[in-house]
């Protein structure tokens, strides 16, 4: 078991509160060609979903957490989102994993529905589409769109795309308390 002063060794599920806030607030330091780092990201994603989803904490969260497999492994562009989803399942649940794992074929997804969407992707993300696969093809993005979770997918997507925005005043981490207890607890129930 982890403590709050030691994140989880890469691959490792995350099984407490206290080495996830960890695992987050050591991604601070991984910019991951961005103008943000990791924790920024994450932070801005998870109050865009807060804006338009308020019910859905469970979004929220996998807004926050959506990116800590490359946290927990950097340079892994093509597995981040399932690194992601199965250090975070133990502890957040299935609904959370699954949005976390799927966030990157939702990219694909919707470079392959929506001809203006690639132009909109940051230069990053461009080189990452490339490394998870590209766009799906038609019978692919026919079944995403017919999917669990498709519509919160899109959702969590479209937000990760917006959650770059160097110097943006969102609360911090610590503010994640909360409602990752109320997600935690309700895994538990």
């Amino acid at each position: 078991m982890s403590t709050a002063s030691q994140p989880e060794p890469a691959g490792a599920p995350i099984e407490t509160l206290d080495a996830l806030l960890s695992v987050l607030a050591a991604s601070a330091v991984h910019a991951d060609e961005e103008d943000v780092d990791l924790l920024d990201h994450g932070l801005q994603c998870a109050e865009r979903l807060r804006e338009v989803a308020p019910d859905d904490v469970e979004l929220q969260v996998a807004g926050l957490v959506h990116d800590i497999g490359t946290a927990l492994v950097p340079d892994a562009p093509d597995r981040h989102a399932r690194l992601g989803a199965d250090a975070v399942r133990p502890l957040l649940g299935a609904r959370v994993a699954r949005l976390v794992r799927g966030h990157a074929e939702a990219k694909r997804y919707l470079v392959a529905v929506d001809a203006d969407y690639r132009a909109s992707l940051s230069a990053r993300s461009i080189v990452t589409l490339a490394a998870q696969g590209g766009p799906l093809d038609e019978r692919a993005a026919d079944a995403f769109s017919h999917g669990r979770d498709a519509e919160d997918l899109v959702a969590l997507r479209r937000a990760d795309d917006a959650a770059k925005v160097a110097g943006a005043l969102v609360p911090g981490l610590e503010s994640w308390r909360g409602p990752l207890a109320a997600v935690i607890g309700a895994h538990d129930a």
